[in-house]
């Protein structure tokens, strides 16, 4: 059964921008209310107090007991609109409900156990839907659905039609796929020219080196391939130094 949260809310005479920013300076959060052929009511809610009540709970399928000035009404909450950039909340949408009337609503879906292809074979699970909307009197309101995954193999799926919701009916597509498991990513490795293909080499200077040219620290040059070092030049025999 969906839960019960407890809120209460005044009446705000006051509407547009102007007045939506100054009841959020007061800690006030802008709501209305509307449904039934009622007119739609501008209300302020205190920050704190809507915070706390929405800690823990699907607030779609949550029932309101929603208290404007002394006076009670039972309802949901249709849109939440938070500070682009802050977690803040700044304005809701409540939906008063009887409740003899159905109401259409979405509930979130759980994934439950661990598949089989995920166990056995290493596949992965993957959740395609997380919510799926139905039609209900608010006393048979679910807070979520649950879905056994157990026995998927590798490649298997299940659907919306796989879904079993009491006193309830479901109005997303039969054929809608909630969750399947799919094979195991293979990783991805890198080939080893890809790193330095973008590597230039700088070209090695080679310069021939000359016969009787001298190489580094006074030694002489190496000779050429296939041909013998030259010999130093001989004194002529018989000749004393002078």
């Amino acid at each position: 059964m969906a839960q019960t949260v407890a809120l209460s809310a005044t009446a705000r005479e006051k509407t547009g921008k102007g007045a939506a920013r100054q009841a959020r300076f007061q800690k006030q959060v802008p709501a209305v209310i509307y449904g039934h052929g009622r007119a739609t009511q501008p209300l302020m809610v205190d920050a704190l107090s809507l915070e706390k009540a929405l800690t823990g709970i699907e607030p779609e399928s949550t029932l309101i007991d929603l208290t404007v000035d002394g006076k009670k009404a039972r309802a949901l909450i249709r849109e939440i609109q938070r500070h682009p950039l802050r977690p803040d909340i700044i304005h809701v949408d409540f939906y008063e409900i009887k409740a003899d009337e159905k109401v259409t609503l979405k509930v979130p879906v759980h994934l439950v156990g661990t598949p089989d292809g995920v166990r056995n074979a290493g596949g992965v699970l993957d959740q395609v839907t997380r919510e799926v909307e139905i039609e209900v009197l608010p006393e048979h309101i679910p807070d979520r659905v649950e879905l056994d995954v157990s026995a998927l193999k590798i490649g298997a799926s299940l659907h919306t039609r796989d879904l079993s919701i009491p006193n309830a009916v479901i109005l997303t597509g039969a054929d809608l796929t909630i969750a399947t498991v799919v094979p195991p990513r293979a990783e991805e490795v890198a080939a080893p020219a890809a790193e330095t293909a973008t590597e230039v080499a700088e070209p090695e200077l080679i310069r021939k080196v000359r016969e009787g040219e001298e190489g580094e620290e006074g030694e002489a040059a190496p000779a050429p391939e296939g041909k013998a070092a030259p010999k130093a030049e001989e004194k002529p025999k018989g000749k004393k130094e002078e």
